[in-house]
């Protein structure tokens, strides 16, 4: 190995607008639906002091949604009650001391675990962050110790709401989340059929649909129950894209998406068979498949250095906006909390996207206030438009995110009692800007030792599934279940091994990465698996394929 490597950081396309996702429209909507109810309740009590802690639970709605809904409602059990943890643990030290270097340091590590968990159990978007923000928030918030459980059990209630909220659709569209990730598969996979497999860029496209058939091939399982008619046809669509992922060049990519197309909306599933009959036998490797998943602390291990830097960088973000005299440091500790990604070019990205966000943000603050502050109907109801703004706005870059969930923010604050907007937005920017510069700084400082050992992990999995695969194709006759799941689990490592490259890659003062080796082993990888779809049978064999026996020897 040699020295350490240091990154330039990017500016080019970090605020570039992406395409909406699919379903944008879903958390939107199911965010307004789960805040509005418990909201007007409280506003018709005149009791909006308490929405903090109602709007605790009804945020977890956003949750989920990219889940089939057998584990979209585990998922959501465990957001609510982690969220209710939280609170529990904020509102308690609220109650036992006003020392707000005390509260910032117990904020900092609430975040730390909020962060460390999340990543460790792949909750999916937004991750820690709203957790950390209504944790953070209610640091500051006074507080008896004999008002933390009804205070608590206000939030349960909520997020019982929003977990049927979240769960409501699947009464009209059971599939919907497996259909969506089988469809995207199905486009990736036809994006990567274009290119032939050759071509400039074509090894980022493979990796991309791989990704995308890696995924939808876990939604599966994850549907829970035995496999209905429904699902049996998701599976053999899927087979589909895992060829075409194998073997571009015998894949019509136009059939790929008019499969996809098919997949929209509640109409049947396209039913397709397999060549030589083989999806039948496919169908039965699922629980073979199904392996159990690691233990929690052998997940939580490689996400050591991300907890330290949450800690780190929230607390001297927190301290840093105490020493400034700003009144809300949980502001600042949220912005440091939101920047950590999977490595430091990643959170110099979401830093800049969040600032962005947020200046622009206080600029919207600035021109709805006066409405607002109108009757407090008015300020729940621009909250709500903020909320579902967010959530539609969200996928298509952060900071457009940002822009409404900034004056949201700030609305929020004025649910006790109305609040001078200039001191609001003064003390928001200096805490934007002190959390993103000293959180950065944090991520720096606090590096990532443990990525190159993960590529090495990552490296020997792909190279042990590549010679487990070429042993069998070796074989006059293998058993078409142990050449399955062979190649399910090769193609598991190579997505694996890309990941875990892609982290390690943007990582600071990281010692030499072995690039030439990653590629290497993903071209012999996906060599080794074109060989066995040919074997199954899933793809016409060539009249000439121009393989040796380098492309499936060890």
């Amino acid at each position: 190995m040699s020295s350490a490597t240091l990154h330039r950081l990017p500016l080019a396309g970090t605020l570039r607008l992406g395409r909406p996702s699919d379903i944008w429209f879903k958390p939107a909507l199911s965010a307004v639906a789960a805040v509005a109810p418990p909201n007007l309740t409280l506003l018709a009590l005149g009791r909006l002091d308490l929405a903090v802690y109602t709007m605790a639970g009804s945020l977890c709605a956003l949750y989920g949604h990219h889940r089939p809904y057998a584990a979209r409602a585990r998922a959501l059990a465990g957001v609510v009650l982690g969220m209710a943890g939280g609170l529990a643990v904020a509102l308690a030290a609220a109650s036992l001391t006003d020392d707000a270097v005390v509260l910032v340091t117990v904020g900092a590590l609430l975040a730390a675990v909020q962060k460390t968990v999340c990543d460790a159990t792949r909750t999916g978007p937004p991750g820690n962050v709203v957790l950390t923000f209504i944790s953070s928030a209610c640091l500051f918030v006074p507080q008896s110790l004999g008002q933390v459980p009804g205070h608590v059990g206000l939030a349960l209630a909520a997020g019982a709401w929003a977990w049927l909220i979240a769960m409501a659709p699947g009464l009209l569209r059971p599939h919907g989340p497996e259909r969506r990730a089988t469809a995207q598969a199905l486009n990736a996979a036809a994006a990567y059929a274009d290119t032939r497999g050759t071509g400039e860029g074509h090894a980022r496209v493979r990796a991309a649909s791989a990704a995308a058939v890696h995924a939808a091939r876990q939604s599966l399982p994850a549907a829970g129950a035995r496999p209905d008619r429904t699902r049996r046809a998701l599976e053999r669509l899927l087979v589909r894209a895992e060829v075409a992922v194998a073997a571009p060049a015998d894949t019509d990519p136009e059939r790929l998406r008019a499969w996809a197309r098919d997949l929209r909306g509640t109409g049947r599933v396209p039913r397709v068979e397999s060549p030589r009959d083989a999806a039948g036998e496919l169908l039965g490797v699922d629980t073979e498949l199904a392996s159990p998943r690691p233990p929690l602390r052998h997940r939580l291990a490689p996400l050591a250095p991300v907890a330290a830097r949450t800690a780190i960088g929230c607390a001297l973000a927190g301290y840093a906006s105490l020493a400034l005299g700003v009144g809300r440091p949980y502001w600042a500790l949220v912005t440091a909390a939101s920047l950590y990604q999977a490595n430091v070019t990643l959170t110099w990205s979401r830093g800049v996207q969040r600032v962005v966000g947020n200046l622009v943000g206080v600029l919207v603050f600035a021109a709805v206030a006066p409405l607002a502050h109108l009757h407090p109907a008015a300020l729940v109801l621009c909250c709500l438009a903020f909320n579902f703004g967010a959530e539609a706005l969200m996928g298509r870059n952060y900071w457009l995110g940002s822009m409404c969930v900034t004056p949201m923010a700030l609305l929020v604050t004025e649910f006790a009692r109305t609040q001078d907007p200039g001191r609001l937005i003064t003390e928001r920017v200096a805490d934007t800007l002190v959390g993103a510069l000293v959180g950065f700084a944090a991520a720096v400082a606090v590096t990532n030792r443990r990525a190159g050992d993960r590529i090495e992990h990552a490296l020997t999995a792909v190279e042990r599934a590549r010679e487990q695969a070429a042993r069998l194709l070796a074989e006059p006759h293998p058993a078409p279940r142990a050449l399955e799941t062979a190649r399910r689990t090769l193609g598991a490592a190579l997505v694996d091994l890309r990941a875990t490259a892609d982290a390690a890659l943007g990582e600071w003062w990281q010692r030499a990465l072995p690039e030439e080796r990653v590629v290497l082993a993903e071209q012999s990888g996906h060599r080794t698996l074109a060989a066995t779809v040919r074997r199954q049978g899933l793809a016409p064999l060539e009249q000439d394929t121009g393989r040796t026996t380098e492309d499936i020897r060890p």
